[in-house]
């Protein structure tokens, strides 16, 4: 972090539901909620001269689409929605694409790593499905009673997500989409998701960050079934690295919590974060130990069948960048893998 810099949050007022206050000329702030301990996501609306653009869409639910009608109602009647915009796969950005772009005629703008992610997991295809799940985490030493409260729960993406869009418009790390007078530069990151999108605007200095960059939570980076030995959290902290060239003072437009600037500090404080979980980490495998065991290393709290899903896959992802890294070795116990510090790693 430079000395000079600090996180300031420099919009107090957050909207309703329903509502959609401008907080720089032609950019609109939308706040809907969620039914997780993550409560909230932020969507926003971009005025052009002759209709709109709609960046993420949120999760698949009545409450949101009710509110959604009001915005629309109030905003987008005398000009049309132009296009929507979906940073990435999760449904919570993606959950209403389809609704939406039915609703105005408006169609979809999301890269191809995105959209083939979402058919993959809407169609429960192999290794994106439960099954493949459930087993990647069994074999990294999830026990049989969480394994059956995930198993139980069922595949959960197809219920918020109400329809992929059948056509997409690709987006690419080159791309230019000129909105409102303005080119907004695609910056594609990895990690958090197959082939993120964000949004940056150098005339209006803001960055729609989508979850590459949040401003008091760490995004999740979790390693999939499917991808079983990937190393996403390097990936994750390779794009952020690439933010650091956007100027102190760009204002950041996250999809969790507020608006704020300070975006070399924030990077600067993710970094700091995960040194340290990976240090932790490190001091814990004195002795070989699984990815679900060390679950309390990284999350100091009780956690349900959601939460679970997640911390698993964080920590193998933080264990997989340790073994790509060299300081922690993986061991095979009776189908259980195991991670203990290499020599040079090891404490006392």
């Amino acid at each position: 972090m430079r000395p000079s810099e600090s996180i300031a949050y420099p919009i107090a007022q957050q909207p309703a539901p329903g509502e959609a206050p401008e907080i720089v000329p032609g950019v609109r702030w939308l706040r809907m909620p969620l039914p997780f301990e993550l409560n909230h996501i932020n969507l926003w609306l971009l005025e052009e001269e002759d209709g709109w653009t709609i960046v993420d869409t949120g999760l698949n639910l009545d409450n949101i689409k009710a509110n959604w009608e009001a915005v629309l109602a109030a905003h987008c009647r005398a000009k049309p929605v132009k296009r929507i915009v979906v940073t990435h796969c999760h449904p919570d950005h993606l959950g209403l694409a389809r609704w939406l772009g039915e609703k105005t005629g408006a169609g979809t703008w999301i890269t191809q790593g995105e959209i083939l992610n979402a058919y993959a997991w809407f169609h429960q295809l192999p290794n994106y499905d439960v099954d493949g799940m459930v087993g990647f985490f069994r074999r990294h030493g999830l026990d049989e009673a969480r394994a059956g409260l995930l198993f139980n729960r069922g595949p959960t993406y197809r219920g918020r997500v109400d329809g992929l869009p059948i056509e997409y418009r690709r987006l690419l790390e080159t791309d230019f989409l000129r909105i409102g007078g303005h080119d907004w530069r695609v910056i594609v990151g990895y990690g958090h998701s197959p082939e993120h999108a964000s949004l940056y605007c150098a005339e209006l200095d803001v960055l729609i960050s989508g979850d590459m960059l949040l401003p008091r939570i760490s995004t999740n980076v979790s390693a999939m079934s499917s991808n079983p030995d990937g190393d996403p959290i390097r990936l994750f902290l390779d794009s952020i690295a690439r933010y650091a060239a956007l100027p102190a003072g760009t204002l950041v437009l996250p999809s969790h919590g507020r608006p704020f600037r300070g975006i070399h500090a924030r990077i600067a404080e993710l970094d700091r974060h995960h040194a340290a979980r990976f240090d932790a980490l490190v001091a814990a495998c004195d002795i070989p130990k699984s990815a679900c065991e060390l679950i309390p290393t990284l999350f100091n709290r009780e956690l349900d069948a959601h939460q679970i899903m997640f911390a698993m896959g964080e920590s193998i992802a933080h264990l997989n960048y340790l073994e790509h890294a060299g300081r922690l070795r993986r061991t095979d116990d009776a189908g259980v893998f195991r991670f203990v510090a290499t020599p040079q790693d090891r404490r006392g």
